[in-house]
């Protein structure tokens, strides 16, 4: 029973150290920085509560904070729909595995290049002189172009959703191909329409996919900086793009506390989806 016990300790010491080294280290580095003082030069060791009374005594902060947690919850409720309705037809419309594959496949293709040249790829796209207003323009369609499809709250949705929805797709799929055929077989002999099919048996045991890919979407827009000030063209802020300011300008201690607090949103978010979907027990 020794021999078993240290044996245990040992296998899980590399991970640990990993953990404690690339995780624990970095944040417990945050947290004492966040209480730091500094000037316009330098980072003062100091105990004081300055940051995080101005982070969260500052209106613009809290209108930044609400404005993250917009695009988020905007972002979660377009990816969950796009990616329930494109996992459920590849699961459940394209009966052949090879072609199941290839099409996941083909969903994966744009991330084979980076998020930076996949956002710039709208500009020319969505601009006031772009493809999609001269299209509609020659179509007879607008008289003038459309102000709100670049640079506007509008295009960083967009962005987001086109960066993030693959993560909700494979997790939800992942989920889907997991069922049993049977039981929808069984629903639809005991006289259930498909909207039922859809919301009592499939969409239940998703359930576990659909927690998994609100968590990477989630934490990915949350806290995502680079989306927002490319494709809002300054005119927007994110809690991410705050920080990376904050940090540019030497305000390290001030961009901690944000980070800390950040990160304290998230874990709560995190939070709430587990408390709803219990993922260790779906699975």
């Amino acid at each position: 029973m020794m021999s078993r016990h240290w044996s245990a300790w040992l296998q899980a010491t590399p991970l640990a150290c990993v953990l404690g080294v690339f995780l624990l280290l970095p944040m417990v580095v945050l947290v004492v920085v966040s209480f730091y003082d500094y000037d316009s030069v330098q980072v003062i060791p100091a105990f004081v509560l300055t940051n995080y009374q101005e982070a969260l005594g500052s209106a613009v902060t809290w209108r930044i904070y609400v404005n993250t947690l917009r695009y988020t919850l905007i972002v979660w409720a377009i990816t969950v729909t796009l990616g329930f309705g494109v996992a459920y037809v590849l699961a459940f419309e394209i009966r052949n595995r090879t072609a199941q594959t290839m099409l996941f496949l083909v969903c994966t293709v744009p991330f084979l290049t980076s998020n930076i040249i996949r956002m710039i790829s709208w500009i020319p796209f969505l601009g006031r002189e772009g493809l999609l207003n001269t299209a509609l323009q020659r179509a007879g369609l607008i008289d003038v172009p459309l102000e709100f499809l670049l640079f506007s709250d509008f295009a960083v949705i967009l962005a987001y959703v086109h960066l993030y929805t693959l993560f909700m797709i494979t997790p939800i799929f992942n989920a889907m191909m997991r069922i049993d055929r049977g039981l929808i077989e069984a629903a639809i002999d005991g006289g259930a329409r498909f909207r039922q099919v859809i919301s009592q048996v499939i969409l239940p045991l998703c359930k576990p996919g659909i927690a998994i890919g609100s968590i990477f979407v989630v934490t990915m827009v949350m806290g995502d900086f680079i989306t927002v000030r490319f494709m809002s063209g300054g005119q927007s802020a994110s809690v991410g793009l705050m920080i990376s300011n904050q940090i540019s300008l030497l305000q390290y201690p001030a961009a901690c506390a944000n980070a800390v607090i950040l990160l304290a949103v998230v874990l709560m978010m995190i939070a709430a989806i587990t408390r709803i979907i219990d993922i260790r027990k779906e699975l």
